[in-house]
């Protein structure tokens, strides 16, 4: 048996994209051909139902709580902040389905071939710091599953120095959390939906039985929660009311602007990613009302109202229940840090890389990094750090704009996906920047800078210069919306504006070429394997 080395560069087999343009793809950055495009309806609706089923949205309404609001205020909240991100994911979203391209070379049509770099480096950031941190609060619940089968390992001996800001029984949980998500990032995305199809089922279903828990075990006991009233009033309401809608939009700024990573895979009709605008305001709404309720029901029980689900589920009794509903978590945590950090940040690093990177490796890769990291000293002493995090969506919102304002207005929905791929084609703006697009996005985040910076160090007075900051997200859409359409219509960029949209499965067809394959241009094509009895009833579904 011979034994064969791995190879440095990855595997990038000619296609009808990549001829000539190594440097700037690869087998994974290349448009999904319609034998590969899997995801069908219930494929989005699991994926969007195992994203949304997570700690975070549990936790939404606690620092609403916190500055003054009521429950009621909370949940519209998120209610609205939901159904404003909706729509900008869904128009996102649709630009995948069209093109079946990801994020990072679609941003190629509006910020240029080296411009896109702006955008594609400031989410490739995030997503690994969020990765690192999402695995650290996998690794609390592990933790807990392993104290409800074995009480003494809480109780285990500290043998890690203070400092380090982590104890040995969660250093262990976090290395088995981390390797319990290796298998996952080996796996393609068409084969993740059902890791998300497996969540959307087992996750709903352990959190509905955590919220009959919180109504039977009170007995209709009130609680600070549910009778409390609006704390501050007249501009000071206003201004946190924006500031919590911020908050909420912030936590998936980041998937407003990635959306084509996965809807690229979509094999149904453009208009199904109209689904999101109902779907997503009332599932995190609903999340987070659970989380509401099973804080209230610890608060009535224990004595402490305990915001973290972790915290709340180590006093119960039972160890069994301990168990699975920590496992309930785990699973969500897992889903998420798959779904919204380990493909977002593998698809950067891919189109930085191209030549060496593909989606596996930038997953492992993502995976490698979150050590570097130390994310148990990040939310151990890091506050300011982790409200950086959180901030980061003010540099998103500019981003997320550009790219839906680009597609379906200045271009009106018509993108060369060729061009997308080769440097010198229309898309090459100025030495492959659109300034326009630096210019808008710059506008964008401009004001919010002030407010960003006290919200890092509250030391740093900014006076009125905080408020910009408390609806930045929605401050810089609206300002680069208007900067870009004035620029671009102002000073077109004539060249990238075509008569008609040269989509993949043109270029496919043409060339006859995907994958280094020679394909039937029938055989080719889902009707085809539909007609031949070639696809399952369960991948029909899905």
């Amino acid at each position: 048996m011979k034994l064969t080395l791995p190879r440095l560069k990855v595997d990038q087999p000619q296609s009808a994209f990549s001829t000539g343009n190594a440097r700037w793809t690869n087998k994974d950055l290349d448009p999904i051909p319609r034998h590969l495009r899997k995801w069908g309806i219930w494929s989005i609706v699991a994926y969007w139902i195992s994203d949304a089923f997570n700690a975070a949205t549990w936790e939404f309404a606690s620092s609403i709580l916190a500055v003054g609001l009521t429950w009621r205020e909370s949940i519209s909240i998120v209610a609205i902040s939901f159904f404003i991100v909706s729509i900008v994911i869904a128009f996102n979203g649709a630009t995948g389905v069209i093109h079946h391209a990801p994020f990072p070379v679609l941003a190629r049509a509006s910020w240029g071939f080296w411009g896109s770099y702006i955008a594609i480096i400031s989410r490739a950031i995030l997503a690994v710091f969020w990765f690192a941190i999402q695995t650290m609060n996998g690794a609390n619940t592990v933790r807990v599953m392993l104290g409800a089968i074995r009480p003494s390992f809480l109780t285990m001996k500290n043998t890690i120095p203070a400092d380090q800001g982590i104890a040995t029984n969660t250093m262990i949980a976090f290395v088995l959390f981390w390797l319990a998500q290796v298998p996952f990032l080996y796996m393609h995305p068409n084969s993740l939906r059902w890791l998300f199809m497996v969540k959307s089922i087992i996750v709903p279903i352990s959190w509905i039985a955590i919220l009959v828990w919180a109504f039977l075990s009170t007995k209709g006991a009130e609680t600070s929660i549910w009778s409390q009233h609006t704390t501050i009033h007249g501009s000071a309401y206003s201004w946190a009311y924006l500031a919590s809608m911020t908050s909420v939009i912030g936590n998936y700024a980041t998937l407003s602007v990635n959306q084509a990573d996965f809807s690229r895979y979509s094999r149904v009709s453009v208009k199904w990613q109209l689904l999101y605008v109902p779907m997503l305001p009332i599932i995190f709404t609903f999340i987070s009302f659970i989380g509401i309720a099973a804080s209230s029901a610890g608060a009535v029980k224990y004595g402490q109202l305990q915001w973290d689900p972790m915290a709340l589920i180590s006093n119960w009794d039972n160890r069994a229940c301990r168990f699975f509903a920590a496992f309930s978590f785990a699973l969500a945590a897992l889903g998420v840090n798959i779904s919204a950090n380990s493909l977002s940040a593998a698809n950067d690093l891919t189109a930085l890389f191209p030549q060496y990177v593909n989606i596996r490796r930038g997953q492992l890769l993502c995976a490698v990094l979150s050590w570097a990291l130390v994310p148990w000293k990040i939310l151990a002493s890091a506050g300011s750090f982790l409200n950086f995090m959180s901030a980061y969506a003010v540099f998103l919102g500019p981003i997320a704009a550009i790219m839906v304002m680009d597609f379906w207005v200045i271009q009106q929905r018509k993108y060369d996906t060729l061009a997308l791929y080769q440097p010198h084609s229309i898309y090459r703006y100025w030495h492959g920047f659109n300034w326009r697009a630096i210019l808008a996005f710059i506008v964008g985040v401009a004001p919010n800078l002030p407010g960003f910076i006290n919200s890092i160090n509250a030391n740093i007075k900014v006076g009125v210069g905080v408020h910009p900051y408390q609806f930045g997200w929605l401050l810089g859409f609206a300002a680069t919306t208007v900067v870009y359409l004035a620029v671009s219509y102002a000073f077109p960029a004539k060249e990238t504006h075509i008569e008609r949209a040269v989509l993949p499965d043109q270029v496919y067809d043409e060339h006859g070429l995907v994958e280094g394959v020679a394909v039937d241009n029938e055989e080719g094509s889902g009707e085809y394997m539909e007609k031949k009895g070639l696809k399952g009833w369960a991948d029909r579904m899905l």
